[in-house]
């Protein structure tokens, strides 16, 4: 089953033509890769799958159902979008502000406190639960933001039916911070959560998607395994950029290298 299907896609809202015919689907418990040069129309990819806006033409099906059935609650409690900035300027903890994720749910307090203390132990923030949001540095106010979003999606008995959106995950994280969100984001999948990601740095992004989608200029020019996607002409033609591409020596994935 397909958690997501875009057929012939095309969006121009407020009246600028930003995506063209964009049509692929993403199964359950499967990570999709979205790559491309600056501008390409990744980021309003994402916010159009989370309904920021609608699409002129074609159809965005979530769960095998028209994106437009769902009311704005059953997409809330089904799909989160975590963007590449979060503003928040209200001196609220970092408990609350995960919190804040399970506004759309009516699971009780108790249930609400369990899902929150078992994402912000995910997250490594525990010891972060009663500090300000806005006295934290940028790295911990994204894995706060991070485990908000995670909150809202978040269900002890399965995700096959969830879907994560993140746009620059990595994002202000150290080394450290970034192995332990890629780790997460393996531990979704491991729980049939489908996740769609956007990461700059492509030979991250090969160690965790199952496909991944190239876009230029609104267009969508290429759908496949990084294996098959990742070869030199591509960077040449999108990047201006020449490299080697190798094979990454335990995991197989390709290795991205600049000549």
């Amino acid at each position: 089953m397909s958690v997501l299907r875009l057929a012939e896609v095309s969006a121009s809202p407020w009246g600028k033509p930003l995506l063209s015919k964009i049509t692929f689907d993403v199964p359950v418990g499967s990570i999709l890769g979205i790559v491309g040069p600056n501008g390409a129309g990744k980021t309003s990819l994402l916010r159009l799958i989370a309904g920021d806006f609608t699409p002129d033409k074609g159809e965005i099906q979530i769960m095998d159902r028209p994106a437009t059935d769902l009311s704005a609650g059953a997409l809330a409690k089904s799909l989160a979008y975590l963007p590449q900035f979060s503003l928040l300027s209200f001196p609220y903890t970092v408990e609350e502000v995960v919190m804040l994720g399970r506004t759309p749910h009516e699971t009780g307090l108790d249930d609400d406190r369990h899902i929150v203390d078992s994402v912000l132990a995910k997250v490594d923030i525990a010891a972060l639960r009663g500090r300000l949001y806005t006295q934290l540095s940028g790295g911990e106010k994204q894995r706060v933001q991070l485990a908000r979003v995670l909150t809202q999606i978040w269900d002890e008995r399965g995700m096959e039916h969830k879907l994560l959106l993140l746009d620059e995950p990595t994002t202000a994280l150290d080394m450290a911070h970034q192995q332990e969100l890629l780790q997460i984001i393996r531990d979704l999948k491991q729980r049939l959560c489908t996740v769609l990601v956007v990461i700059h740095d492509f030979n991250v992004l090969a160690s965790i998607a199952d496909q991944v989608v190239v876009l230029d200029n609104g267009r969508q020019i290429a759908k496949g395994a990084p294996l098959d996607i990742y070869t030199p002409g591509l960077f040449s033609e999108l990047f201006d950029t020449q490299v080697f591409i190798d094979t990454h020596p335990s995991r197989g994935h390709p290795l991205v290298i600049p000549r």
